[in-house]
């Protein structure tokens, strides 16, 4: 298996993933597919990484720019992740999320937040901050990695295209 930087032939491998990958899925609206879509036709895919084996996308990384009310920037929101189901649990979504916060250190953030389940992301560092809030989640679920150690405050907002429904 190899992680790479998608490219325009991926597109429909990864809608394609994308949708296997949160068919059964416990907390999803099942538009995780038009979300990728609707910020690569943004230019908001600030990282977009996929895993391939034996030329088959297997899994797909998303990172994006978010907006916090304080103003900083150089903040980012890494989402949707997704493993084809016959391949989850063997570590891909972990190359995954190690490289595409390996890109966002190359690429000088100063942090990254995601929404999803502690358990999983605080081994990779991330963490619930109360000092980051996204509005209509259980605060356990919306966690942060920072990069250079400062914190910031505010409300976390991110791009219109996380709205998409088609």
């Amino acid at each position: 298996m190899k992680i790479r930087k998608e490219t325009s032939a991926d597109t429909a491998a990864i809608e394609a993933v994308t949708i296997a990958a949160f068919r059964n899925a416990a907390h999803t609206n099942h538009s995780e597919q038009f979300i990728v879509s609707a910020l690569r036709n943004a230019g908001q895919l600030s990282v977009s990484l996929i895993a391939e084996d034996n030329d088959s996308v297997i899994g797909h990384v998303a990172v994006s720019p978010v907006t916090i009310s304080s103003g900083v920037t150089r903040w980012y929101g890494l989402g949707p992740i997704a493993v084809t189901p016959e391949h989850q649990g063997q570590g891909v979504g972990t190359q995954l999320m190690e490289h595409a916060l390996a890109e966002l250190r190359t690429l000088g953030a100063a942090g990254c937040v995601v929404l999803g389940e502690p358990g999983y992301y605080a081994r990779f560092g991330f963490n619930a901050e109360p000092s980051l809030v996204l509005p209509g989640v259980p605060a356990e679920y919306f966690q942060t990695i920072s990069f250079n150690g400062s914190l910031p405050s505010g409300t976390v907002s991110y791009h219109d295209s996380f709205s998409a429904q088609a």
